[in-house]
This record gives structure tokens, sequence and C-alpha cells, in this order.
């Protein structure tokens, strides 16, 4: 924690001195504000004689020396005290303030970009509500100690520093009662650090298990709404909810625990102080003001003590929150980059599987040995069975995950010594549904390519058959469409899709069942923007609809993670095998929709 929080606060360093010179001028002032009334009670209204010192700089003042002099100038102190310790507060909140927004968007960014870098095997792990977490609330807990609660120990210690040294030339007797309460108090809240920071960990599972709650039925309202489930949704948030009051609850109660001890504690010592001061005032050893003073430090001592065994709090709070931003930032399972990357320009696109096997998890292989050879400028369609592996292989392609063992080549070099960023320059996506962001239908289609052109975008449109349906939204190119485009229709959503592969012009095409949720009418206008699309290009298809494969190149059949079959449309339905089955089956669904 303290590695991430130096880390963190370096490039702030500056700032945190000014916020540190703030507070200690804040400390000064304090310790300097009950000295006025020291003055007023004991060399205005009994008639005590000045220090030296007091007495010729008040000497050197305009005004008539005496008691009326003494009043006035100990009232200007007051107000002059109180305004430099204002001055000193104003700039030490702004400042800290200042300075835990930028060490909170530092993190946030260098935790985004992290995540940002991860397999997508890492995703398959983990929950995304933990991520959302982290981003938020861990990081902000980490903003607040890193800006102002280190400097705030620092400041707290000098606190009790000052105040004990002062009462102590006071009257030490009464300092040692402060003295030895004071380590009783961080005891006492030292005791709690482990179980302050178990329930904190577990309040923050809690706070992610809502968020996984919330995002999963607000993403899909759509089906909740239409199976009529808002009930079970909502009984589902409140176990969340309810786990999360009780954690919340259970934090909260040995939190609460310290105030009452400390708040005793130091009335104790006050009341001790009280009845002795009194005695000690009578017998003429200690003046009035001195008294007055004493209680005033011994007011303000406990706080800062108090600050500092809260602070164990504070800590285990931080504690808990960077390991969670660390078990991000400490994750390895990334892509790895070549020591001396290939940046490929404009490959030409023949691909070639070499023996590869890959497995998710060590009981799960997924493909076993597989080899084949796609041609570039082919058109080539991936089928098979539910789980027999079409998905893995188009993924593994452009590195969303390494293969187990064997190569995969790219113009017979190895994908793994490409520029990973590079290499994924090199291919346009057509997914099953097109995911759109919120933003305009121009920033959409250009989103593979921000520096697009309007011309550009406006061509890759027409060649997906979605400019006609564009220039009749509301604001043409410049219609903004919601989360996930929603708004739109299926084929439409898929024709963005083309166009964005489009504006891309990437001479590898993957196009993962990019028509098997589309009626007939749209597949039809999908498949012609396709096919405009595919032209020129090394083309890898999904299929689930077979028919949308009877003009590949070839069409690769996997079953149970090896090639089954390989060859065209004709020549596999002729063999009578898997492909020939799959087909089959395909034509007795559509006659039995049909009659």
């Amino acid at each position: 924690m303290a590695r991430l929080i130096r880390d963190l606060v370096r490039p702030y360093r500056s700032s945190l001195v000014f916020v540190l010179l703030a507070m200690t001028l804040e400390t000064l002032a304090g310790l300097a504000e009950p000295w006025p009334l020291k003055v007023i009670l004991d060399n205005v209204v009994n008639s005590h004689r000045l220090p030296g010192w007091m007495a010729q700089a008040l000497s050197s003042l305009p005004g008539r020396p005496g008691p009326g002099q003494i009043a006035v100038w100990a009232a200007v102190a007051v107000v002059f005290i109180a305004a430099v310790g204002a001055g000193a507060s104003y700039l030490d909140s702004y400042l800290s303030e200042s300075v835990a927004q930028r060490i909170a968007h530092d993190l946030r960014m260098r935790t985004y970009h992290h995540l940002q870098r991860l397999s997508l095997s890492y995703y398959d792990k983990h929950q995304v509500s933990t991520f959302l977490s982290t981003l938020t609330t861990d990081i902000e807990t980490i903003q607040d100690f890193a800006s102002s609660g280190t400097l705030a120990i620092l400041v707290d210690v000098l606190s009790v520093a000052g105040m004990l040294l002062l009462m102590l030339w006071l009257n030490w007797r009464f300092a040692l009662i402060a003295a030895l309460t004071a380590p009783f108090v961080l005891w006492y809240v030292s005791r709690f650090k482990r179980a302050v920071k178990k329930a904190t960990r577990q309040v923050r599972q809690n706070q992610a298990d809502i968020v996984a709650v919330e995002i999963f039925a607000l993403q899909s309202q759509r089906v909740v709404e239409a199976f009529g489930t808002e009930g079970l949704e909502e009984a589902r948030l409140g176990r969340a909810s309810s786990a999360a009051v009780q954690s919340a609850l259970a934090a909260r109660r040995i939190k609460s625990s310290l105030s009452p001890v400390v708040a005793v504690t130091v009335a104790a010592c006050t009341g001790l102080v009280i009845w002795r001061g009194a005695n000690v005032v009578l017998e003429g050893s200690m003046t009035v003001g001195v008294l007055t003073v004493f209680l005033s430090y011994l007011g303000r001592f406990f706080k800062p003590v108090q600050d500092l065994a809260k602070m164990t709090t504070s800590v285990a709070q931080t504690a808990v929150a960077t390991e969670r931003v660390q078990a991000i930032l400490g994750t390895d399972d990334m892509i790895p980059e070549p020591l001396n990357p290939r940046i490929p320009r404009h490959l030409r696109g023949e691909i070639a599987f070499d023996r590869v096997s890959f497995r998710y998890d060590v009981d799960t292989p997924v493909l076993r040995e597989v080899s084949f050879k796609i041609e570039p400028g082919q058109f080539v369609g991936i089928v098979g069975p539910t789980g027999s592996g079409k998905s893995t292989i188009v993924s593994l392609i452009p590195r969303f995950y390494e293969v187990t063992s064997g190569r995969i080549t790219i113009d017979s070099v190895d994908i793994r010594e490409y520029q990973l960023h590079g290499l994924r320059q090199q291919f346009g996506f057509v997914l099953q549904d097109t995911v759109l962001f919120r933003g305009t239908v121009g920033e959409n289609i250009a989103y593979g390519r921000p520096e697009a052109t309007a011309e550009e975008v406006v061509e890759a449109a027409r060649l997906a058959n979605a400019h006609e349906f564009i220039e009749r939204l509301p604001n043409g190119y410049q219609t903004v469409v919601g989360d996930r485009g929603l708004t739109l229709s299926g084929g439409q959503r898929q024709r963005l899709g083309i166009a964005r592969a489009l504006v891309r012009n990437s001479p590898i095409l993957i196009l993962d069942e990019p028509t098997s949720a589309l009626d007939v009418e749209a597949e039809g206008r999908v498949m012609e923007a396709l096919t405009r699309l595919m032209k020129g290009r090394t083309a890898i298809m999904i299929a689930h609809r077979l028919a949308t494969l009877r003009d590949a190149d070839k069409v690769i059949v996997f079953k149970d993670g090896i090639v089954a079959e390989e060859g065209t449309h004709r020549h596999l339905l002729s063999l009578g095998g898997v492909y020939a089955e799959l087909h089959k089956e395909q034509q007795l669904a559509s006659a039995e929709a049909a009659g």
C-alpha cells in the first residue's frame, strides 16, 4: 500500500508541501488560540504582571498602557489567530482536494488502461461489477488517504507533540495524566484493525454484488418485462442489498465503539485535572489563565490522538481498497508482446493453423491438433454443432486468446511475432449482434477508424445498404443512438456494423453469424452488403444458416474440437457426413416452420 501511495503522490510533491505548510500553520493557530484568553484572565481580570517580552512589545504599540490596552490587543490577537487559521484551513482544504482529484484521475486511468489490455480469458473469470466497484469506491478511498490521510497523520503527530510540550511547560504533573492516557487510547483502537479490515472487505464485496445485480437486470430489461419477472429481479436485488446492509452495520458497530471509549477517557482526564487544578489555583501555585489554557489543550489533545487512533480504520479501509486495485494491476493475464515485434503493414491474408490446441482451463480442452489453411482473398465458412470450437477459432486468429500449443501464421509469419495492436488493425469484424455505442450514427460507423472523413463514412454506408435508412433518421448521420443501439432494428445495426468494417478497410474479415438473428428480408440486404464487403478480402464466416455458404470457396466443419470435414458446399453435401447432416436438419426445420 505504501508503495502505491508513494507512486501516486510523487508527481504532486510540490503541492503537498504547500498543503503541509498550510496544515502546520493551522495547527500553530490552534495552539495559539487559548493564549489571548489567558492574558485576559491573568493580566486584565486578576492584574498579574505581564511577562517581560510581552510588556515590552505592548509598550511599543499605540494606545495607553494598562489593562484596557491589553484587552484591546488580546481581542485583536483573537481575530488575527482566527484569520490565520481560517486562511490556512482554506488553503489546506482546497489544495488537498485538488491533489486528491488528480490522484484519483491518475489511478483510475492507470487501472482502466491495465483492464483494457487484459486478455478475454481474464474477463471470462471475473465479474465486471467488481471492476466498476474498484474504479469508483476503492479509488475514492485511496484518493482520500493519499491526498490528506498521510499528511493528516503527520500534522496530528506534530499537534500532539506541540501540545504535550506546552502542557509539560505549563505543569508537568498534569501533562503526565494526558501522556499516560494516550497510549491506552491507541492500544484500544489498534485492537480493532483486523476486524475493521475484514468488515470493510465484506462491505466492498457486497457493494460489488449489488452493482452486478443492477447491471444484469437493467441491461436485460426487455427480457425481464417479456417474462414478467420484475418481482424476481427485485427480490434478487433485495437479497444483495440486505446483505450489504448487514455487513455495513457490522462494520459500523465496530467503528462506533471507538468514540465512546475515547470520550469517557477524555472526560475522566478532564475531571481529574479540574479537581486537582482547582486546588492548585487556590493554593496560589497556578493562575486561572494557565489552568484555562491547560484545560483547553487537554480537550484538544485527545482530538489528534483520537484521529490517529481512527486512522487505523482509514488505513484498514485503504488497505482493502489497495488490495482490490493491486489485484487488477498485479494481474499479468495479458497477451504477451514480442520483444522485437513486426509491424504488419497490409497483410495479404494467408492464414494457416498448424496443429493448434487450445483449452480455457486445464479440464476443458476445446481444440485438438487443428490444422488448415486459408488462401489470400478466400471466403471460408466455419460450421459445426454447438460447442465444437467455431468461435474459439476466430478468437485465436486476432489473439484474443493465446494458443495452448501449435501455431497460427498469417502470411507465413507466426502471429505471436506481430505487434499486437498492429495485428488487430488488420481485421474487420461483423458480429452476430453489432454493438453500437452512445453517440451519433456517423461516430459509430467510424469507430474502428476515428480519423475517417465524412465522405468515407457516407460511402461505406452506401455500400452497406445503410445510407437510405440513415437519411430517414431525424438528424441523419448526426442522430444519436441509445445504449447498444436498441433504438434501431437488428438488420439496421448489422448494416451499420458492415459499414464500420468497410471504413476500417482491413484485409481480413471475421464474420460471426452476422445474419442468424435476422428475418429473410433483412438477411437478404445484409448478405448483399456483405458480398461487397468481402470482395478482395480474406473472409472467415461462422455460419448457422448453411445457405449463406453456398458461394464460399471452402467450408471447414468442426466437431468435438477437431476438423471433421473440409471442402466446398457442394462437395460436403456429396460426402453425406457431418455437414450434410446439419444441412438436412436445417431443411427439415425450415419445412416444419413453413408448414
